[in-house]
């Protein structure tokens, strides 16, 4: 009994002797080395009677939050998703938690809880799990006010220099997406199940290539048209 006791007081010293907030601090100052960039990306929806063709864009971003898609056709991306970006999750007031740490895609990670204290954020809660090693977020899981709830894993070069993905893959609840009528396949010869029939899970998996990364991009490029 004497040994548990010991033991379960190292554990929660331990615990306590990690600092959520700069964690945090050294996730953003990771990311801030990357001023701007564009890459190519290439989309592919895996999603229960639903008719999406694979699609092709290109993403732009700049400091601190500019984001722009270029894309020819519908792109299917959760809209609190495209931009991976830390400060982007991580806005305004918020309480940061330290959890546990978790071994995910072979890497040890920090799990950090994000509870925002602006109530005009769509953004519930947040868990980030964040590479001890890198600093970049290999997964992210929010609860929202209108989207449900929805996880995205990234998944990076072994060898990076910045950290940006190769690969993202968003999970999400179809039917709290809007989307275009002429994408749902509700044939009753299909044998399908409808929205009706309960919360149907889809993933959307982006593959990014040709990264151009701190290239002075001009503001022009983030204007609407």
């Amino acid at each position: 009994m004497i040994y548990l006791i010991i033991f379960i007081s190292i554990i929660e010293l331990n615990a306590q002797s990690i600092n959520s907030d700069e964690i945090i601090k050294s996730l953003i100052s990771r990311f801030n080395q990357v001023k701007d960039y564009e890459v190519d990306i290439e989309i592919k929806v895996d999603v229960e009677f639903l008719k999406v063709p694979e699609s092709k864009a290109k993403l732009y971003f700049k400091q601190p939050d500019k984001v722009k898609l270029k894309s020819e056709g519908f792109a299917l991306l959760p809209k609190d998703g495209i931009d991976f970006s830390p400060t982007s999750i991580i806005k305004g007031n918020y309480t940061a938690i330290y959890e546990r740490n978790e071994i995910i895609q072979g890497n040890q990670n920090y799990v950090i809880k994000i509870v925002p204290l602006n109530e005009n954020t769509n953004i519930i809660l947040s868990t980030l799990w964040i590479d001890t090693k890198n600093f970049v977020i290999r997964k992210l899981e929010s609860t929202t006010k209108t989207e449900g709830t929805y996880s995205i894993e990234l998944f990076y070069d072994d060898n990076f220099k910045y950290p940006l993905p190769k690969q993202m893959i968003f999970s999400f609840n179809i039917d709290k997406m809007n989307l275009p009528q002429t994408f749902i396949n509700t044939t009753p010869k299909t044998g399908r199940r409808k929205f009706t029939d309960g919360p149907i899970v889809g993933k959307v998996y982006v593959n990014y290539s040709n990264y151009s990364v701190n290239k002075n991009l001009s503001d022009k490029i983030f204007l609407d048209k």
